[in-house]
């Protein structure tokens, strides 16, 4: 059982890094989308910057943290008794679907990063803001199906995400809203 503490202890730090690079490199194509609109020098001097630190956190953090959470979580799950049992379990199907639309994330931040690194805008920063909200969702969901297991009542969890997903919006337009205030 200690072998498998340290496989989940490493999966949980490499998930953690995973969701900081994802929070942060939106972050980050929202900067390069707002860059993009600055009249020269400015524009360069901004494009050149957010394109080495997009470059670095995608590669030296983000990357290798899906790639080795990854790699902890299916050692976890096919080379362990424990992890064995719980592929059997309703709600760690439903788990590894949350994880399949992480991975459908993570590969649309990559075309999106690309694009970037080529001068190629082709998103709003409002997009970019709501977008960045995807992974929010995610980790809840995530979160919530791993502590709580076969206590979630699935009609609650699935309303109770679409619940937090609507004020997540709300809260994004009330933020926008502020904004456009404090820049008049």
């Amino acid at each position: 059982m200690e072998y498998y503490n340290y496989l989940k202890s490493l999966h949980l730090i490499f998930v953690i890094t995973w969701f900081a690079g994802l929070f942060y490199i939106v972050r980050l194509f929202v900067y390069q989308i707002e860059a993009a609109q600055k009249p020269s020098p400015e524009k360069e001097i901004l494009q050149k910057q957010y394109k080495i630190m997009t470059y670095r956190l995608w590669y030296i953090i983000t990357w290798p943290s899906a790639v080795l959470a990854s790699i902890f979580a299916f050692w976890m799950l096919f080379f362990t008794d424990l992890g064995q049992a719980w592929l059997k379990m309703p709600w760690m199907h439903v788990k590894l679907g949350f994880v399949f639309v992480l991975y459908l994330y993570h590969a649309k931040c990559q075309q999106i990063f690309k694009q970037l690194q080529n001068d190629k805008v082709k998103y709003t920063t409002t997009f970019m803001r709501l977008w960045n909200e995807g992974a929010t969702i995610i980790l809840f969901a995530v979160v919530f199906l791993v502590i709580l297991k076969n206590a979630v009542n699935w009609i609650y969890g699935v309303l109770g995400i679409f619940l937090f997903s609507i004020l997540i919006m709300l809260g994004f337009k009330f933020y926008k809203r502020i904004r456009e205030r404090n820049q008049s």
